[in-house]
């Protein structure tokens, strides 16, 4: 099993390719949860995340031979984009499979890292596959995402730096998926601070952790369907499972709206670009997953910002709605002059700032004399809403919320 060594071996070959990341103090989640909040910046890490750290530190181990057949993987983005420039700096060819609906940001900046990019499957499992099947017909070496002991030494060397930056932390949060940052954190810190806990979290639509956990073997999902691909495995590694049962003190998941929230606060408050599973760490606090005291130090490990254009204004959408910020509604009027007035004389009572607005006569689902309005709101907060839909209810309007 991973040992403190190999994490102390791993920090001396990844020192020149990976940075020592902040450790910041937020004021702002401090004053929101009571604690004393710390967040460990890896989306600020070169390619965008920790996985640079596992990667560089897998292939300084590789023997000549390895480095001239070259190497291969798997990856939803972020340990492809760490495996391709890992490789590229040590003048290793690399071959990435990645899922075909893999972020176009994370499949450009892979190739711009120098990788061969291969699409093929629907999720990491099936990228994977194809990625063995290149090992066999090439002879490369596979290089695991997360289920090799040199990978999770070198994430490890996370837990080390928040030790040297932090040595009174009380509490460390991990995002997981298949279990290699978590197996690679909780062995530094437990073996330098067996008191600091270790929490880790999943996104509720690819939680395998939990359920392992409760049945003591590896649990293998159908599918997942989570806004943080990152973290979107089938199961935990073989190798990382064990890891976790022996030290992890607790896993708990946290749903996709609560990610969609984290990850506005994050860029509202804190002026960061995280994605959804650098956001899943945060959230599990924001939202209280997990028990801890007043003024206790935690440290919510932000583990990548490499999030897709276009899924960061699905996530700002959706964490708009669900903190009371955008209000998406229709209701029926009868057509005649003077009907919209007096529904938007409630919206300006309420100053309730109208985005977009659309008037249909010839929706189906009304009769001949109605028409269907649309309205999209710019709104302050969930109070605002409720107050707002509680009055227009009481003038007889009939109101659906669609977001």
């Amino acid at each position: 099993m991973l040992q403190l060594p190999d994490i102390l071996d791993a920090r001396d070959r990844v020192r020149e390719t990976s940075r020592h990341t902040p450790l910041e103090y937020s004021h702002t989640y401090s004053s929101m949860t009571g604690a004393d909040v710390r967040l460990k910046l890896e989306n600020v890490q070169r390619t965008g995340s920790f996985k640079i750290r596992g990667a560089t530190n897998r292939i300084a181990t590789l023997s000549a031979d390895e480095k001239e057949a070259g190497v291969v993987t798997a990856s939803a983005g972020n340990h492809a984009q760490g495996v391709a420039l890992a490789a590229t700096r040590a003048g290793v060819d690399s071959k990435i499979v990645m899922p075909e609906h893999a972020p176009i940001s994370k499949v450009k900046a892979t190739r711009n890292y120098g990788a061969e990019v291969v699409l093929e499957g629907t999720d990491y499992s099936q990228a994977a596959d194809r990625a063995h099947g290149l090992e066999r017909e090439e002879n490369r070496t596979y290089l695991h995402a997360f289920d090799d002991p040199d990978v999770m030494a070198g994430q490890g060397t996370i837990g080390l730096e928040i030790l040297e930056d932090e040595p009174g932390v009380d509490t460390i949060v991990v995002p997981i998926g298949g279990g290699g940052l978590i197996s690679g954190v909780a062995t530094a810190v437990k073996e330098r601070n067996p008191d600091a806990r270790v929490i880790g979290v999943q996104a509720a639509g690819a939680s395998s952790a939990a359920p392992s956990l409760d049945k003591g073997e590896r649990v293998s999902l159908d599918g997942v369907d989570t806004i943080a691909d990152g973290i979107a495995t089938r199961s935990l590694g073989e190798g990382t499972f064990p890891i976790i049962r022996e030290r992890v003190d607790e896993v708990v998941t946290v749903s996709d709206p609560e990610v969609a929230v984290a990850i506005i606060y994050l860029l509202e408050r804190s002026k960061t670009v995280v994605e959804g599973a650098g956001a899943v760490s945060l959230a599990a606090l924001l939202f209280e997953k997990f028990d801890y005291e007043a003024d206790e130090t935690i440290v919510p490990i932000l583990s990548g910002g490499n999030v897709d254009l276009n899924t960061l204004t699905n996530v700002i959408v959706r964490g708009l709605v669900e903190t009371g910020r955008y209000l998406k509604i229709r209701t029926v009027l009868k057509d005649q002059p003077g009907a919209l007035e007096s529904l938007l004389a409630i919206l300006t009572a309420h100053r309730a700032n109208i985005y977009a607005i659309h008037h249909d006569r010839t929706s189906r689902d009304v009769e001949m004399n109605d028409t269907e309005v649309e309205i999209e709101l710019e709104m302050r907060g969930s109070d605002h809403v409720e107050q707002f839909l509680e009055d227009l209810r009481d003038e007889g309007y009939d109101v659906d919320v669609l977001a």
